[in-house]
């Protein structure tokens, strides 16, 4: 079996020393990128199987190489960063991060991370596929799609559509939170349950991270944000969608 690619993001040498280190002996293999560009380039050309990155890289933004790498990828990525603010891990994860590490942090907990990030892809069918999006990719089977309230949700390429047939480019956080309620509609759901099976890590009452993610999610879905139809708080529970949700064969 081939060795998974890993790319390992951060203007350190030490730090991706290390980290080169610890994966390898995990069997992975080991890609390593000082600056956007570099990490761009690996990514077009290696498809990694998951990015580690970090926030402050010197001259470039840890926050906008997230984003590029989203605008182009659904390639799972781990923050691993100095930063352990809450605020910067709300906006990691906001913009697309799967998972947050700061530093310092125990090797054994990485690799743990790093293993249960991509448990999750693997189950929800993304691992294994390429990983770049490209405009022209193609499914080879029928898919999975839902439709709710005249937009259709395509579960295999983790793409939703909305009421005139548009992409709305959902982050992969945003499309795993979707994918919850269309497959719970009706069910009121705590913040606990929502981020236990969008695979986040554990909540507390003062995480605001799935109130902040059903909140962008809203912004995407909702004919109107302000006053929300499909997605209701329950008060002193957490969140249920309301729509009906309608199982078709394919997305077209």
């Amino acid at each position: 079996m081939p060795k998974m690619p890993v790319l390992v993001v951060d203007d350190d040498a030490e730090i991706r020393s290390l980290l080169r280190e610890v994966l390898e002996l995990e069997g992975f293999v080991v890609l390593e990128a000082a600056t956007a560009q570099d990490t761009m380039a690996l990514l077009e050309r290696e498809k990694p199987c998951l990015v580690t990155l970090d926030i402050r890289m010197g001259d470039d933004n840890g926050f906008q190489i997230a984003r590029d790498i989203r605008a182009v990828s659904n390639v799972p990525i781990i923050i691993v960063t100095g930063q352990g603010d809450v605020i910067d891990r709300v906006v990691g994860l906001e913009i697309g991060a799967d998972d947050y590490i700061p530093k310092p942090f125990h090797v054994r907990e990485l690799v743990a991370r790093v293993r249960s990030v991509l448990r999750r892809y693997e189950s929800a069918g993304v691992q294994g596929a390429d990983p770049v999006l490209t405009e022209k990719q193609t499914p080879d089977r029928k898919t999975r799609c839902l439709r709710f309230d005249g937009m259709s949700a395509d579960l295999d390429q983790m793409q939703l559509r909305d009421r005139d047939g548009a992409d709305c480019g959902l982050t992969s956080g945003d499309f795993r939170l979707l994918t919850v309620f269309l497959e719970r509609p009706m069910h009121a759901l705590s913040r606990d349950q929502l981020m236990d099976l969008t695979g986040g890590t554990l909540w507390s009452p003062l995480d605001r991270t799935i109130d902040n993610q059903v909140a962008r999610l809203r912004k995407k879905i909702e004919r109107d944000p302000a006053n929300p139809q499909l997605i209701k708080t329950i008060r002193s529970i957490g969140y249920k969608f309301t729509a009906q949700v309608e199982t078709l064969s394919d997305p077209s």
